[in-house]
């Protein structure tokens, strides 16, 4: 059979990420390759008795449908905490989404056009890639280093090309692991707001430092009405609830919730209700606190095995905070090819070719951490660190 598809299901991609873990499900690999928090991480007692008690105080509502902004409490709160962040709003600046991810759907839906250009870093978010690409746009990368995007490559790009969007994810990115300093951050705001184009910072990492001072968002900076600040809590409570928010202008909110709208009319009444109940009768700043003292262990362990176990010919980053390590390889090293060779050994990664829009650079590759225990990275780093040694003589 051949089905009629529209013009822009061509150019959709499968996740490489979704289809590497794939290959990875058996119990005996030990795998670096997806960015999944810790289970060990999620409350789930906690999250039981809270739903118990939603369900026996607030079921009818909680089991209702709910206005598509999210529900009012929650949304308050979100408000409330980002202003301790900086960032001045209110509860009508705020949307509650099923997971930031559908943000950046409804961002493509609202802003582009097919042939619009988008800007974003180089390397990227894949799946922000995946969102946009489904609208049709043209991206234009913009280099990154230690300090995250080049702010002078970005207004250069910004002035000639005239794009409808920028997309940042500039604490503990994803795939680097880099974090872009105050004053790149200033300079987004300023350039967004010279240029009129809004910026999305997508910020789902931010709560997860684990050493030096935390570095306010792109929207807390003069110049941030430009942005739409995104984020959730799939990191810090649970991603399978699928509850995050954005933070934007009131007029931008208003269309996104229009969107919103012709999706799924609104996020799971149920889960926010729980996620409100939860953070009504639980410190959040300490479970927080617990999972970042667990994820730092998890980080060192892999640091230190790779300092002992990798080639001096290969750099890898160094992270403040998050999930992830990005690995550069001396030129000519396929990372894709190696990938095979290390699920033979029953270790994964992921290439890191698909985080770029253009030619990528093959020899690079991501490690994620939060998901295996110490003593899983140690084995894990070690049997890649043989493979690697092997390759490289």
């Amino acid at each position: 059979m051949k089905f009629k598809y529209a013009s822009r299901v061509d150019g959709m991609q499968s996740s490489a990420i979704r289809e590497i873990l794939k290959i990875t499900q058996q119990p005996d690999v030990i795998s670096f390759a997806g960015g999944m928090p810790s289970p060990d991480t999620f409350p789930v007692q906690e999250l039981n008795k809270v739903i118990n008690t939603v369900l026996t105080e607030q079921g009818a509502a909680a089991l209702q449908y709910g206005i598509t902004e999210g529900y009012a409490p929650l949304r308050a709160w979100i408000a409330a905490r980002m202003s301790k962040k900086g960032i001045i709003c209110q509860s009508e600046h705020v949307l509650i989404s099923a997971g930031s991810q559908q943000i950046l759907d409804f961002a493509g839906k609202i802003f582009c056009d097919p042939g619009d250009k988008v800007v974003v870093e180089s390397p990227v978010y894949l799946a922000a890639v995946q969102a946009f690409r489904s609208y049709q746009v043209e991206f234009i990368t913009i280099p990154a280093d230690r300090e995250g995007m080049n702010t002078l490559k970005l207004e250069e790009a910004v002035a000639k090309h005239k794009p409808k969007l920028i997309y940042v994810n500039p604490t503990f990115q994803n795939p680097t692991g880099v974090t872009m300093s105050a004053e790149r951050r200033a300079e987004v705001a300023q350039i967004a707001a010279r240029y009129h184009v809004p910026v999305i910072e997508d910020d789902p990492y931010g709560e997860l430092r684990f050493e030096g001072e935390p570095v306010p968002p792109i929207k807390a900076y003069p110049g941030g009405e430009w942005v739409i600040h995104m984020s959730s809590f799939s990191k810090i409570i649970s991603p399978g609830l699928r509850v995050g928010w954005a933070v934007a202008d009131a007029e931008i909110i208003g269309r996104l919730t229009m969107a919103k709208q012709s999706s799924d009319v609104h996020t799971n009444s149920l889960a926010q209700h729980a996620i409100y109940q939860y953070l009504l009768t639980h410190d959040l700043d300490k479970h927080i606190a617990q999972t970042v003292d667990k994820y730092r262990i998890q980080r060192d362990a892999m640091l230190a095995e790779m300092e002992a176990s990798f080639p001096v010919t290969c750099r890898w980053s160094k992270p403040e905070g998050g999930m992830f390590v990005w690995v550069e390889l001396p030129e000519g090293v396929d990372a894709t090819q190696l990938l095979a060779k290390a699920v033979a050994q029953k270790v994964a990664f992921v290439p890191g070719a698909p985080f770029y829009t253009n030619e990528g650079r093959p020899n690079t590759l991501r490690l994620n951490y939060s998901n295996s225990s110490p003593e899983q990275i140690r084995i894990g780093i070690k049997r890649l660190g043989d493979i690697l040694t092997e390759e490289l003589g």
